[in-house]
Formats: C-alpha cells, sequence, structure tokens
C-alpha cells in the first residue's frame, strides 16, 4: 500500500491547483482522475479560450447559503495572483466585455492545462493516476485515510475532494463528492443546473421564430438583475443575460424582460406621434427591436398595430410595460446537458472557509464546483477554483 501526505481526487481546475499549492509546500500529492487527462472542463471553457479569471472579483459575484463563505480564500489567492501565473508562463490574453479574460493569439485553454501541470511537476512532488475509479473511502484511524481505486490502495493523511459538480456530463461529472461529503456526515444542499438557457411553451414559443436573432436586455428574478445580451434558440432564450440569471430561478418563477434597458418607450412613442403621426407602431417599434420581435407582440394581441395619431394614453402605457417589463414563465431549462455550472452541493456550514477543511473531520477537504458555492458567468468559477484549491493545497 502506498502513503501520500495528499490524495487528491478530480484533475480539473481546482484540483490541479491544489495539487500543485500542496506540492510546492514538500508534501507528497497523488492526483487521482477517472478521465484520461487533466483539465477537460478547462480545455473546452470559453470555445478552448478559457475565460480563466475577471479583473474585477468580489464575493457578489458568487452565489452560497452563506454568501461570505468566499471571502476567506478569494482574499487569500486573488485574481491577481492567478493573473501573475499567466504572466509567469508567457501565456498572452485579452480582456473582453465585463472583465473577462481569455488567452489569445497562438494560446488557448491547452496552454491552463499544460501550466497547471507544469506548476505541478515543478515541484517534484505530485504523482498522477488517471482512468482510475475511486471504489471505497475510509478512515482508517484519527489521522490517516485508506482510497480504494481500481489500480491500487492509498494511504493519505490528507483527501481532498475535487470532483465537481454534474454540468457537462459527457465530460464525466458524477455527485461522487456529494457521496463522499454525505458519508462523513456532512450535508449538501440540492443541486440544480446554473448558467442554462431556458426552454419555453406555451405563448412564448413564438418566439422561438428569432432563432439567432440576439438583442441587449435587463432580465430579472427574484431580486436578482443582469443587463446583456439575451440570444433566441430554437428551444427558447440564451445568452449572457439569461445564463446569468438561470443561476438563481427556481421552476415556477418568472422572468421579467426589458427589450429596451437604455430608452424609455413613453417618450420615444410620443416624439413618434409629434414626427411621423401617420406611422405605424409596427414601424416606429421596428426601428429598435427586431421586426420579429415587434410582430410576436402584435399577433399576441399585447397592442394593436395602428397609425401613432389614433394612440391613446392607455395603449401607449400598455406598450411601455410590454417592452420594459414583459414577464416570461420559463418551462425549464436545457439541464446540465448544456449547464455551465451547478449551484448547490456541499454545504459550507460544515467547511472552514479559511481552508477548505471539514470542520468535524479532521484532513478532509471539499473544493471547486463540488461546493455550494457557484460564480457568475464570466471567469468566476475558474476563480473560485484556483482560490479554494490554493488554500486547500496550503493546509492539506
Amino acid at each position: 500500500m502506498v502513503q501520500h501526505d495528499v490524495i487528491v481526487i478530480g484533475a480539473g481546475a481546482a484540483g490541479l491547483m491544489c495539487a500543485s499549492s500542496a506540492g510546492q509546500r514538500g508534501r507528497s500529492v497523488l492526483v487521482l482522475d477517472h478521465g484520461k487527462r487533466p483539465g477537460r472542463k478547462i480545455l473546452i471553457a470559453g470555445g478552448g479560450r478559457c475565460n480563466f479569471t475577471n479583473y474585477d472579483v468580489t464575493a457578489k459575484n458568487f452565489l452560497s447559503q452563506n454568501p461570505h463563505f468566499v471571502k476567506s480564500a478569494l482574499a487569500q489567492y486573488t485574481n491577481w495572483d492567478f493573473i501573475s501565473m499567466i504572466y509567469k508562463h508567457g501565456i498572452e490574453f485579452e480582456e473582453r466585455g465585463h472583465g473577462q479574460l481569455f488567452c489569445v493569439n497562438n494560446h488557448d485553454a491547452k496552454d491552463i492545462v499544460k501550466m497547471l501541470v507544469d506548476e505541478c511537476d515543478a515541484t517534484g512532488n505530485v504523482h498522477y493516476k488517471y482512468q482510475c475509479e475511486v471504489t471505497d473511502i475510509e478512515r482508517i484511524s484519527e489521522s490517516d485515510f485508506l482510497v480504494e481505486t481500481t489500480k491500487g490502495s492509498f494511504k493519505c493523511k490528507s483527501l481532498v475532494v475535487a470532483t465537481g459538480g454534474l454540468s457537462m456530463p459527457r465530460l464525466g461529472a458524477t455527485p461522487f463528492g456529494w457521496k463522499v461529503a454525505e458519508q462523513f456526515g456532512l450535508g449538501v444542499i440540492a443541486p440544480k443546473a446554473a448558467l442554462v438557457p431556458f426552454t419555453l411553451d406555451g405563448r412564448e414559443k413564438g418566439l422561438t421564430e428569432l432563432t439567432g436573432t440576439a438583442l441587449p436586455v435587463r432580465i430579472s428574478c427574484n431580486n436578482n438583475e443582469f443587463t446583456e445580451a439575451l440570444l433566441f434558440t430554437h428551444r427558447g432564450i440564451s445568452g449572457p443575460s439569461v445564463l446569468q440569471i438561470s443561476s438563481y430561478w427556481n421552476p415556477g418563477d418568472v422572468v421579467q424582460i426589458d427589450w429596451l434597458p437604455s430608452s424609455n418607450v413613453i417618450e420615444l412613442v410620443e416624439k413618434s406621434i409629434v414626427d411621423n403621426p401617420a406611422q405605424e407602431i409596427k414601424t416606429t417599434l421596428s426601428k429598435i427591436l427586431p421586426k420579429r420581435l415587434v410582430e410576436y407582440f402584435i399577433e399576441m394581441s399585447v397592442f394593436e398595430n395602428k397609425p401613432l395619431r389614433q394612440l391613446n394614453r392607455r395603449e401607449i402605457d400598455t406598450i411601455s410595460t410590454a417592452l420594459h417589463s414583459w414577464e416570461i414563465k420559463p418551462n425549464g431549462t436545457e439541464g446540465y446537458r448544456t449547464a455551465e455550472a451547478t449551484t448547490g452541493g456541499v454545504d459550507t456550514k460544515y467547511l472552514s472557509s479559511k481552508t477548505m477543511e471539514a470542520s468535524h473531520v479532521p484532513g478532509l477537504y471539499f473544493i471547486g464546483e463540488c461546493v455550494d458555492v457557484t460564480g457568475h458567468l464570466g471567469g468566476f468559477n475558474f476563480q473560485w477554483a484556483w482560490s479554494s484549491g490554493w488554500v486547500a493545497g496550503q493546509n492539506a
């Protein structure tokens, strides 16, 4: 039986960061993963360009039952720390909207994975076993865990679970980490697909005729709102704004959309009445909105297409309400198949926010997406992986 100081289960973003962090402290580390290679989710992130972090990272960019939980890890290992590593390895990157950082030119997600593996290898203390299934975990003494796998039995002083959530099942996502948590008496918040498109039916089904059309909107649900692009799909709606708000949505909830977040419809219509009284409202609105969307509202009898001079105050108010406060009730989401993240996970009240160690199981750590911490779209989930992985590695 082989003994290591630390065993990390999961060779993803959080697991690799943890392994390098622990290895740099001189700890003997074994990384186990059921896949053929490390960093599979990193490789497809951002269309292969990997939105690896964000220039502006705060606790407000994360969802959790305990919104303060992320603060310690984010402060111990910041976005600037990771950016420094990027510079060290000569990886070129650019800033896109909302502070998002992506690899550019001849660099892509493969370079991020290589960087993490190189950081691990540079310590001389990190070992790997791929295509290795964990079959059993036992606490065999106050200071030792026994991990049984399809490639042998291993002992360790510290066990780190970095197995992710259920998003992107084609990459082998499983609830393994939550089962380990429950085995050792830790609570698990019910998981849900996050950063995921909505599907529509009923009256909203007509919106799918705009498939491929995108426009900036303000979208809100459960006292949260985002102003970003919305994209119509053949099954419903997607785009950054929809992915963001989906993390806050629960089945049965209504989502409110402002189709013209930077305009005042009443002022626009009143000015058009003066300038072009004979013009139809459809023509007026089609200058600032997709024509098919305007036709949808008319077909749904939300308002009538008529010359502007025939509109009364009540009709103008109705048009304004429809365009600034349109309510949609999604019939669901696209699910884990297309979700970029998972909400829920290991309940943070069972973990130390400073070390990620289970409070009543010394030596057991949970990091990354398997914890009840979910970032917004824009590199925040990767930053949580880097931060939580690093602090666990400093303590495991």
